[in-house]
């Protein structure tokens, strides 16, 4: 088969890209269950690129729907913190050919998912920072992400950070269930299904177990017994029931103000059998950690989703003063879900 005019053709990894002529040195750079991504230049603007080739995107309906909805979400975004969409082809000449379809974006140097090393607590103050300016544009303009986790943080050298993947995304109106986020970064709430799922904290937990993650794995703030190190990232080792008791040995057993808000039967009896756990001293586990940096983890760890500050709440907290900007704050046109 030859390639498309003006498209050049070639296998990377097994993989068959057929791109514009403009670009240029492909090289993979990521794979996962719904696309490919290569870097790439684009040599007539000079820049770098990312371009994400959808795995089958048309064999089925669900797959279909999936990558509409993310390039349409894609389309939306307009903020620093989030990426946007640079540009879409495909190499098919007409809409009965369409097999496959391709989209661009900035490139970023990696994501958080293989920084290694250590990170001091100004680099991390500011990842957190920017988690929240971009989850608060996507919160504002009607969107929840669903599957908020390293590998969806893109960063570059100096710090810079953008969240991807919207593929789980959906639009605050619509039915979700919670069991799509990727198990370790599974907010409480969200691992049994307790509530209904609405955008004030689910995903801020999320960050908040990935900040601990981060400040432990890099010893930047260091915990200072090894059993909490990874309590937040059990992994497959645990089920989520495990999980979510080891979360609570540290955040402690919630009492029966919270209990009684439950949807689930089971949730309630399940926390209800529980031993008591007290809740640990953050400033013991995290010795190095800022007072303003801990009093905002406490915050961000309240267990009772109508206490936990949302993303918008989070970045009035003081340990952020340093950092506020107005321009960081840009208000989203609402996204509309409708065909």
């Amino acid at each position: 088969m030859e390639a498309h005019p003006h498209f050049s053709r070639e296998e990377i990894n097994s993989t068959v890209w057929e791109v514009p002529e403009k670009y240029t040195r492909l090289k993979q750079i990521g794979t996962g269950a719904y696309g490919s991504v290569c870097s790439a230049i684009n040599e007539k603007t000079k820049e770098k690129v990312a371009i994400k080739k959808l795995h089958r995107p048309f064999q089925s309906e669900i797959f279909a729907k999936r990558a509409y909805r993310e390039l349409r979400l894609l389309k939306h975004m307009k903020h620093e913190n989030v990426i946007g969409l640079l540009d879409v082809f495909t190499p098919a000449s007409s809409l009965d050919e369409i097999q496959d379809f391709y989209l661009v974006m900035p490139y970023m140097f990696t994501d958080l998912s293989k920084v290694r090393g250590h990170l001091s607590e100004d680099k991390v103050q500011f990842l957190v920072y920017q988690m929240l300016c971009g989850l608060r544009y996507i919160h504002r303009a009607g969107i929840i992400h669903r599957d908020l986790k390293p590998g969806n943080l893109a960063v570059n050298q100096d710090c810079e950070l953008k969240i991807l993947d919207f593929g789980l995304a959906r639009s605050t109106d619509a039915e979700m269930t919670g069991y799509v986020v990727t198990r370790w970064y599974r907010a409480p709430e969200v691992i049994l299904n307790w509530m209904h799922y609405t955008q004030t904290g689910k995903t801020i937990v999320a960050v908040t177990y990935f900040y601990l993650r981060l400040c432990c794995n890099c010893n930047c703030l260091s915990c200072e017994n090894s059993t909490y190190r990874d309590v937040f990232l059990l992994a497959m080792a645990y089920l989520t029931m495990d999980q979510l008791t080891q979360i609570m040995k540290v955040t402690g057993v919630p009492g029966p103000e919270f209990i009684q808000k439950l949807d689930s039967l089971e949730a309630k009896n399940y926390i209800k059998a529980l031993p008591r756990y007290p809740r640990k001293d953050f400033s013991t586990l995290f010795p190095r950690a800022s007072a303003k940096g801990i009093d905002l983890l406490e915050k961000m760890l309240v267990l009772d989703g109508d206490e936990r500050p949302t993303a918008e709440l989070a970045l009035e907290h003081p340990y952020f003063d340093s950092l506020r900007e107005p321009d960081d704050f840009p208000e989203p046109t609402p996204y509309d879900d409708s065909p």
